[in-house]
């Protein structure tokens, strides 16, 4: 099980400022996190730690139906006291309200996390996340409105089905997390949606119960000094209730399962292939090394192994790919492939030598170096796009506490060695550890 609860969070007592990172803790018990840096663009918003997997299989879909509905319309109190009539706000008039400056406003749900977020000139920060917290916080959930937007959630839905590239990762999570509710797709699907939406009464009631201040994450990233930036969220936040010192947020972590092999039809002219298994949680003391590890194996270079020996040097794929998604208490790897259905076998024969590789022979220095070398370019690069790090420092305060640069990251990085790697690998590539999914 993974517990989160107040106690944990001590450590936000006292105002931090760490590489111009400051953390605080609201009396409520909401986290703040907030990075300076020289931009005239701040990236803020709020992360809650509620997503698929804590949901019913009955209402399948309910965290991705919040984050959208709740852009529908919501309340704010705004300068008035609390005893006034709060103020309704239209969806057309949230649209107005953040786009009228230049700012954009977007969020997304994961098994685990449902965030919202926006960029905005730096000037209209407290009237940007201002509005995020009414949205989050009072959302009213208009019928008319979100009766809309459950066709466009089915649009949604629909869209994946007809994008086998994409819907075989929400299958293959199905098949590695069977009977757990990490294995129900984000989307949810019509049945369920039509009970979701059945009565606002139903999403108010999910969101009371789940969008805990413990739960919540505040973040902001721009060149704003954390004192100003401290008094808008006190400010914004108002509407949160303290937690209860005895609430604990509870999760159930999955139980192993026994690997399998499982082809679907799809009718499709390309063979769609993913293979992996279980893999690390966050946080985790081999996290960093697999990693590495799966950026040499199939990471985002043209120079991974197995892009130079299925497609470089044998033609089979247009593209081939690895991945390592590690979530709250577990974790998952992937290789995906698409290929005629004539070279399937032969791909997937491939894809186990180089896992063998991995298994068998440790790195050479020079090896090591050159991956090492790499993937510090690639991390300097990444840290270029300021939005995935404002999102990334929330999901670690949200998890950790604290949220490391990359710079801080890749040091830790450096002080893994060839054997640690292939204890990992011989841990978490075994073939005792390979679920397959095709569709054919």
């Amino acid at each position: 099980e993974s517990h989160f609860c107040l106690q944990r969070y001590n450590i936000f007592l006292i105002l931090q400022n760490m590489n111009d990172t400051f953390y605080h803790i609201l009396p409520s018990g909401i986290r703040i996190v907030h990075r300076r840096i020289a931009s005239p663009v701040v990236y803020t918003g709020i992360m809650v730690g509620a997503g698929t997997r804590d949901e019913d299989a009955a209402i399948n879909g309910m965290a991705h139906y919040v984050e959208h509905c709740v852009f529908k319309g919501c309340e704010s109190m705004g300068n008035a006291s609390a005893s006034a009539t709060p103020k309704t706000i239209s969806a057309r008039q949230i649209i107005n309200r953040i786009e009228g400056v230049g700012a954009e406003i977007n969020a997304y749900t994961t098994k685990e996390e449902t965030v919202f977020y926006a960029a905005t000139p730096k000037a209209y920060f407290a009237r940007t996340l201002g509005l995020i917290a009414s949205m989050v916080l009072h959302p009213t959930f208009p019928k008319e409105e979100t009766d809309k937007e459950v066709s466009v959630i089915l649009d949604e839905i629909e869209s994946y089905n007809d994008s086998p590239s994409e819907l075989i990762y929400d299958d293959f999570e199905g098949l590695v997390f069977k009977g757990h509710p990490l294995s129900m797709p984000i989307l949810g699907s019509r049945k369920t949606l039509k009970q979701i939406s059945h009565s606002p009464q139903n999403p108010l009631r999910w969101m009371a119960t789940h969008y805990l201040p413990e739960r919540i994450v505040v973040f902001s990233q721009g060149d704003l000094p954390f004192s100003s930036v401290l008094r808008t969220i006190e400010k914004v936040m108002e509407g949160c209730a303290e937690m209860d010192e005895h609430a604990v947020f509870v999760r159930n972590c999955p139980n192993s399962g026994a690997c399998q092999s499982v082809s679907y039809k799809k009718h499709t002219h390309q063979v769609h292939v993913m293979a992996g298994g279980r893999a690390y949680e966050i946080g985790h003391k081999n996290q960093l090394g697999l990693y590495l590890l799966n950026n040499i194996l199939g990471g985002g270079s043209l120079s991974s192994r197995l892009n130079l020996n299925v497609r470089e040097r044998k033609g089979l794929v247009y593209s081939i790919e690895s991945q390592y998604t590690p979530l709250s208490d577990t974790g998952y790897w992937s290789i995906y492939f698409a290929s005629e259905p004539h070279h399937k076998d032969y791909c997937m024969e491939l894809c186990r030598k180089e896992l063998k590789r991995l298994r068998e022979i440790p790195l050479s220095s020079l090896q090591l170096q050159h991956a090492l070398k790499q993937l510090h370019g690639q991390m300097a690069i990444s840290a270029e796009n300021q939005e995935n790090n404002a999102l990334a420092m929330a999901k670690l305060t949200l998890y950790h506490n604290y949220a490391p640069t990359w710079e801080e990251t890749f040091r830790q990085i450096q002080q893994v060695t060839p054997q640690q790697l292939l204890q990992i690998a011989n841990e978490i590539y075994s073939e005792n550890n390979l679920w397959m999914l095709s569709y054919e």
